[in-house]
């Protein structure tokens, strides 16, 4: 997510604390609140694609979800 929404959503919190905000103010901090959570799921998910246990002997497990499912899930 770019630097420039993020600092749109601080300035939306921000302004929230103080006064309230017009619904359309409302409405776009919600979009960019949901851009953000999924950038971030996003950007988990790659992270535990490349994410393996290195077990006492040596050998390497994937990290993979309990339920068997597939990360991007």
């Amino acid at each position: 997510m770019e630097q420039k929404k993020i600092d749109r959503i601080n300035f939306l919190a921000r302004k929230s604390r103080t006064e309230e905000l017009t619904p359309e103010e409302k409405e776009e901090q919600a979009a960019l609140r949901q851009e953000y959570r999924d950038s971030f799921v996003r950007s988990l998910s790659a992270q535990l694609e490349n994410t393996y246990i290195v077990n006492p002997d040596g050998s390497k497990k994937k990290v993979s979800r309990r339920n068997g499912g597939d990360l991007n899930e």
